[in-house]
């Protein structure tokens, strides 16, 4: 018997979904059901994705939208290889640090036009996606998201509570006070959320292509709202903008093959975490112990400290790869380990600030033919820049706040430069074919998300929902906050925590099911019977679905 059982954790609230013919989750179940819809019509898991992220833009407007940029990790049967695709914008020829000290800015606002300094690159890595993979018609994948935009759908509980913490965002923008603030109050769970601007624009992206957002109409609507507001972007960045395919970074735990994206994500960190865990044999060490979470989070501080030093290098072709996966260099970051204390970090030199992600929304899927995807879809923080275009409907991100205008930054701003992201999906492969695709919400919490998924899948032996559902820690800036300590589920045995506090962590509680620990998902894939296992996260609205 594992820990795990001992402590309840193999207990779910939800039954994992199990299956033959495909198997899609997300965190919204609307959008999950769209998914299933698109393979059930005999889809590529690819259009299931799309279609499901579509979905999400108006059901999950406070993470994704057609305003963000967008990631995945894709492995289908014909090419029997894993691709990555980068759908991140990169900063307008006008978005300069000449630009913002002009305006007597020492730092790039949060909200407003401004913020709104990078090209939205979801709209491009959907069409890239859907000319190389796509089976169905192009418009057939913005069905729901069309229904849902123009006759409503049910607010959420979660969503409600957004709107409500944000409010003071929303409210700076009269486009999205409109939607997100009806007659002055934050919109109300059970109230019908009907979004007739955004489903105008998703009609024309269904009609048109890609084309009408980076050129046409809608171009011409994102950049006549920034020369009205104030904003940067212009004509000549939305043209310009492409998405582009790359080879994803690995790296081998327990016999199983990790792939994650390269910088501008921090993928790199989650693969030189699980480098460093596969030293120790967790299995002796058991799931809920003192041990398992005092390893877990100093995996973590160690490993981040590589991660800030690379991660936003100006040059991304100088990063060390090999040797920052490598085992022996993980062995030398295990040296700083000790079973008896916690690491201080005060006496190590301060390296640079790197912005963290806010909110995220992440689905995946598989196909009847086992072709899998792992995506990942973001406006940055909650409710993005809170600028919503001119009779679009849709909110611009707020990832090129992330860029610093100090010169020296590693992540300083720059005219076609791609920011740092902490978006990262991803996929696992066991004897060259998919075993787990898996992902979340988070911040610097989604390596160790990652790692928590993947050891108790491989490790502890628990079905993909169980591994979902067990406590989670996070160690770092929590979603939404600038703390750094080591925050703990409430669920977690108090003997557990007394002894972290011992080793020298700073404890947090937070509640039991915490969204601070974000919204995971993900999808296993037996490998003797082929059979298809999903999971979502309590801590969202999501849901996996197998059939």
């Amino acid at each position: 018997m594992v820990r795990g059982e001992a402590y309840g954790y193999l207990r779910t609230g939800r039954p994992v979904a199990e299956g033959l013919n495909g198997a899609i989750a997300s965190p919204h179940y609307l959008a999950t059901q769209a998914g299933k819809d698109i393979l059930q019509k005999g889809g590529h898991a690819v259009e299931a994705a799309i279609a499901t992220n579509a979905v999400l833009c108006v059901v999950y407007p406070h993470m994704a939208g057609l305003g963000g940029d967008l990631f995945a990790l894709v492995w289908d049967s014909s090419e029997r290889d894993i691709i990555a695709i980068n759908g991140s914008g990169r900063a307008g020829a006008n978005v300069t640090r000449e630009a913002y000290f002009e305006r007597e800015l020492d730092e790039i606002p949060m909200r407003g036009p401004l913020a709104a300094n990078t090209v939205p690159g979801t709209v491009s890595a959907w069409n890239k996606l859907h000319k190389r993979y796509g089976k169905l018609q192009w418009k057939t994948l913005f069905e729901k998201a069309i229904h849902y935009a123009e006759h409503g759908f049910v607010v959420t509980k979660k969503l409600s509570r957004f709107a409500f913490d944000k409010r003071k965002v929303i409210a700076q923008n009269e486009n999205c006070a409109k939607i997100f603030l009806p007659d002055g109050d934050p919109i109300q769970a059970g109230d019908i959320l009907i979004q007739k601007d955004l489903a105008w624009s998703f009609k024309q992206i269904a009609e048109k292509g890609k084309t009408v957002f980076y050129e046409g109409e809608l171009a011409d609507k994102i950049v006549a709202s920034m020369e009205k507001y104030g904003g940067l972007l212009t004509k000549e960045d939305m043209k310009n903008h492409h998405s582009t395919w790359e080879s994803p970074i690995q790296t081998n735990y327990r016999g199983y093959d990790v792939f994650e994206l390269k910088p501008n994500t921090q993928g790199i960190a989650a693969l030189m975490i699980l480098n460093m865990v596969e030293q120790y044999n967790l299995s002796n060490i058991g799931d809920g112990t003192p041990e398992y979470y005092h390893l877990m989070a100093e995996a973590a501080k160690l490993n981040y400290r590589y991660r800030d030093k690379w991660i936003a290098s100006p040059n991304y072709k100088d990063i060390p790869y090999e040797n920052l996966l490598s085992k022996s260099f993980s062995r030398q970051i295990s040296e700083h380990f000790s079973w008896d204390e916690a690491f201080d970090l005060s006496a190590l030199e301060e390296l640079p600030t790197i912005p963290t992600n806010r909110d995220t929304t992440f689905t995946c899927a598989v196909d009847q033919y086992g072709n899998s995807v792992s995506l990942i879809q973001s406006i940055y923080h909650e409710f993005g820049s809170g600028f919503m275009i001119d009779d679009c409907g849709f909110i611009m991100q707020n990832r090129g706040a992330s860029f610093s205008l100090e010169k020296n930054h590693p992540n300083t701003l720059r005219p076609g430069v791609r920011t740092f992201h902490t978006l990262i999906p991803a996929m696992i492969l066991k004897n060259d074919k998919p075993f787990m695709m898996l992902g979340t919400m988070g911040g610097e919490g989604q390596p160790q998300t990652h790692s928590a998924l993947i050891t108790r899948v491989i490790d502890f032996g628990y079905d993909i929902q169980q591994a979902i559902e067990s406590p989670r820690w996070l160690f770092g800036k929590r979603w939404g906050n600038d703390s750094t300590t080591l925050k703990l589920e409430g669920r977690i045995d108090d003997s557990v925590m007394i002894q972290l506090d011992r080793y020298g962590h700073d404890i947090e509680i937070v509640e039991q099911y915490s969204q601070v620990m974000g919204h995971a998902q993900g999808i296993l894939i037996d490998e003797k019977t082929g059979a298809y296992s999903a999971g979502a996260d309590p801590r969202g609205d999501g849901l996996g679905l197998s059939w």
